[in-house]
């Protein structure tokens, strides 16, 4: 059975695709990537006969050319951003594929939220501060209704994808005090990228002021801060 890679790119930096992820792109005879997602030099790095940009395209004008690549016996690769599992949209393709007969395998990637973590030199769960970690996104054309109220009254550490644009609306949601420590990190892991450190009180006037509005994720909670939220050592190293 013909089988097609869906491939994490990694979120920028092309030297964080995996040793696998990597293997794969540079024996791929198609090639569809997440447009300006993913790094130029990784789509340059492949030698691909057939190499198609998805961005703005609909399944109708890619899954069949997968489908017929595969069924034709060729290496074909489909390379998302960051990790696949994350806000990647890979099922609907999966499906169709698998109605054509096709095997979908699924290969990690490094998630932008955690280029994001090792930028901010910090964890994203920390002994005495938080030992949950919530991921989520404001509502938009493909989310009628969020949950961020509900959520932030864990006051556990929250990472915000697809919001960068709407800060000011996601932190009035926020149950945290106004003080807690807050960080936008934009194009984590790329050569332009940009941190802003504030609180939830001021982070989206900070990112305006830095201009940012869009590839970018927002981190709340005591972890940015563990010296003033109550850290406690991990028990690894009592």
């Amino acid at each position: 059975m013909p089988v097609i890679y869906f491939v994490g790119a990694g979120p920028g930096d092309p030297g964080l695709i995996t040793v696998r992820g990597m293997d794969l792109l540079s024996r791929a005879e198609v090639l569809v990537y997440a447009g300006s997602l993913v790094n130029p030099e990784l789509v340059a790095r492949s030698s691909a006969r057939i190499k198609l940009d998805s961005w703005g395209k609909s399944l109708e004008e890619i899954v069949p050319l997968m489908i017929r690549e595969a069924q034709n016996g060729a290496l074909v690769v489909r390379l998302h951003s960051g990790d696949p599992a994350l806000y990647g949209a890979i099922v609907e393709q999966m499906q169709l594929l698998e109605e054509a007969e096709i095997t979908c395998e699924v290969i990690p990637g490094v998630s932008s939220l955690f280029a994001a973590s090792a930028a901010l030199g910090t964890q994203l769960t920390l002994g005495g501060i938080s030992d949950t970690l919530i991921v989520t996104r404001p509502a938009g054309k493909t989310l009628a209704h969020d949950e961020i109220h509900e959520l932030s009254a864990h006051i556990a550490t929250m990472v915000f994808f697809l919001g960068a644009d709407r800060l000011d609306e996601i932190t009035k949601k926020l149950q945290y005090p106004p003080s807690t420590p807050a960080a936008v990190v934009y194009h984590a892991s790329w050569p332009d990228q940009k941190i802003v450190r504030g609180t939830v009180a001021n982070i989206a006037a900070k990112a305006a002021e830095a201009g940012i509005t869009r590839s970018a994720l927002l981190v709340v909670g005591g972890v940015l801060d563990p010296s003033g939220s109550g850290h406690r050592r991990s028990i690894l190293y009592s």
